[in-house]
């Protein structure tokens, strides 16, 4: 499809994790935009993109992608967009945009999903029309992410916690007698299986519940909680707080910063903004 025949604001958001491809494509690259379609690939089946759920799939007017997975992936991706005439954009962590300002050491090593997130997250303090208020933002898949923003969009720091298969991983690896099958939650488990699974749902529990506990200290309010992520629904009933999860978080990030990139390419030079 040539640029004039397209729509002309559709918009592409891709969410490349250590193990999946998702991609969602929008009427229009701004927040709480139309969801036209998504779906979602395993890497390993990143090739048939083109001839699979991409074929047919309206030629979108733009696109930015959220990617952990690496370069060979990230040209993989953008080998099966060759079909349109779009160019990719990836996120790479600034030092601020978007409303957001990042307070990692190095900004820029910050991990794309994080940066991506934490924008997410701060999409839904604004949009809920209250006062801006402090956020924690948890990623819960191959690793548990945690990260805090105060109420006015700077990102204080977070932490990197293995995921629940990382961490039976590692047990088994290191621990004779304990492959055994996947266990449930409980409070007392009576057997090994129980055992392993709420030992990790509870190590990933507590984390999250101190590190809000040091927000709420910081910020002087309640903060508002989101969990995003595959392995989300396994904390829910584990967790002695109020929170929201949000399957769409990386998406909603993604339409934030493009949003943000726009509003900012059409400023006049010499204009401010962060």
């Amino acid at each position: 499809m040539s640029p004039a025949a397209r729509p002309a604001t559709t918009f592409l958001a891709l969410d490349v994790g250590n193990t999946r491809l998702k991609w969602a494509l929008y009427d229009a690259p701004r927040p709480r935009a139309t969801l036209l379609q998504h779906g979602a690939v395993f890497l390993e089946t990143i090739d048939e993109l083109g001839d699979g759920d991409w074929k047919n799939l309206s030629e979108p007017a733009s696109m930015l992608g959220s990617i952990v997975a690496g370069d060979a992936a990230r040209r993989r991706v953008e080998e099966q967009m060759a079909l349109w005439e779009i160019e990719p954009h990836w996120v790479v962590p600034a030092a601020a945009e978007a409303g957001l300002v990042n307070g990692y050491d190095h900004p820029h090593r910050l991990g794309a999903d994080r940066w991506v997130a934490l924008a997410g997250a701060r999409q839904r303090v604004l949009a809920a029309g209250a006062p801006p208020r402090a956020a924690l933002v948890v990623m819960v898949g191959t690793a548990v992410t945690v990260d805090a923003l105060d109420a006015g969009g700077r990102f204080l720091g977070g932490l990197i916690l293995p995921g629940f298969g990382l961490m039976l991983k590692a047990l088994e690896m290191g621990t004779a007698g304990l492959r055994v099958p996947t266990g449930e939650v409980v409070d007392f488990p009576t057997n090994t299986s129980d055992a392993l699974m709420s030992g990790g749902t509870n190590a990933i529990a507590g984390a999250i519940e101190r590190q809000y506990r040091r927000l709420r200290a910081l910020a002087g309010h309640e903060p508002l909680l989101l969990i995003s992520g595959g392995a989300a629904v396994k904390l829910g009933p584990t967790l002695d707080l109020a929170f929201e999860t949000v399957d769409t978080l990386i998406f909603e990030g993604l339409l934030h910063l493009q949003a943000g990139r726009l509003a900012q390419a059409a400023r006049p030079r010499g204009a401010g903004g962060a």
